[in-house]
């Protein structure tokens, strides 16, 4: 007799659409801390691009984050861009190397992927997948094929996440 069930059930994923030159996405930032301390493990937060096109060097830096996951730090990479995003439109692509070196990755990698351009399929990707499910600004947060923007306003938004968490954790 075998048992087909898996061992640890895959956790509720969060598809978190942020854009790394968007106040909003900055002030989201304290929210998704709180989330993080409350579930750690049991609620997958995944990062989605969503460059706008308002901001000249959101799509460099989109591409700087996949670099950063690449090289194991991608949330704290995302942290630390977002903190300092009211920077980003005057430094430009020089403080997406800064921080990463900051951070202790290899900014010579980062240096290199900016200009080879290898992850732009990724942030296309994200970018397109977010344009068919209605993504039209950032952040936009999607759980259980609920999407919820936070654009607008971040009121009640951690909370109606956790209550959706919640839900899929229970059952």
């Amino acid at each position: 007799m075998s048992d087909s069930s898996p061992a640890h059930p895959a956790p509720p994923v969060l598809e978190v659409w942020c854009e790394l030159q968007c106040p909003d996405c900055r002030t989201a930032l304290d929210d998704l801390r709180a989330l993080r301390a409350r579930y750690g493990d049991r609620l997958e937060l995944r990062l989605r691009h969503f460059p706008l096109a308002k901001h000249k060097h959101a799509f460099a830096a989109a591409q700087a984050a996949e670099e950063a996951a690449a090289q194991g730090q991608g949330w704290p990479y995302v942290e630390a861009v977002l903190a300092r995003c009211g920077e980003l439109d005057r430094a430009g692509e020089a403080l997406l190397v800064d921080v990463a070196r900051d951070l202790g990755l290899d900014a010579e990698e980062f240096d290199t992927a900016l200009i080879d351009g290898r992850h732009i399929l990724a942030v296309d990707a994200d970018e397109a997948e977010g344009k068919a499910i209605g993504v039209t600004g950032t952040p936009t947060y999607v759980i259980d094929g609920q999407r919820l923007d936070g654009g607008k306003s971040q009121e009640g938004l951690r909370e109606r996440i956790e209550e959706i968490a919640d839900r899929l954790l229970e059952g």
